[in-house]
């Protein structure tokens, strides 16, 4: 196992308790305390800059002046273990930022307990389905409760 295996899977097992905390126990102080800070987030992108780091100097310098476009040289750059590890770190920031947004909407608009589970498990999950569930979710409870308080 070399850094980038141990930087992928480090960056993976970092957000797990913090989602499982989301998930399990959604309203108690211990959980609000442990996303309140940048903990949550730190860990991925410590083992980001560990993959850009170990990548050695060439790795990561996109040559947008040769015969390669854009889209070719980032093609290759994500082709090689250094690009794919910190994407992945870059990519598991994302979803457990995300998801944390997730969790105080779903706190703060009292989502039902199957739309706030769906969408915190999809947020780490499928982000952009996290998202989307929590979005139309709480519009559609929104709706429902603005026309029986009619």
């Amino acid at each position: 196992m070399d850094v980038f295996d141990l930087s992928f899977l480090l960056s993976t097992l970092w957000i797990g308790p913090f989602w499982v905390a989301m998930l399990l126990n959604p309203f108690t102080e211990k959980t609000k305390n442990l996303l309140d800070g940048y903990l949550f987030f730190l860990g991925p992108i410590f083992f980001w800059i560990i993959a850009l780091l170990f990548s050695g100097s060439s790795s990561f310098s996109l040559e947008l002046g040769t015969d390669q476009n854009f889209i070719d040289s980032l093609a290759a750059l994500l082709g090689t273990k250094a690009g794919m590890t910190a994407t992945w770190a870059h990519m598991v920031a994302g979803d457990i930022f995300a998801t944390r947004w997730i969790w105080k909407k779903a706190i703060q608009t009292n989502a039902s307990k199957w739309l706030r589970v769906s969408s915190i498990f999809f947020g780490v999950m499928l982000m952009p389905v996290g998202v989307l569930l929590i979005t139309l979710g709480s519009m559609a409870e929104k709706k429902k409760s603005w026309s029986i308080n009619k």
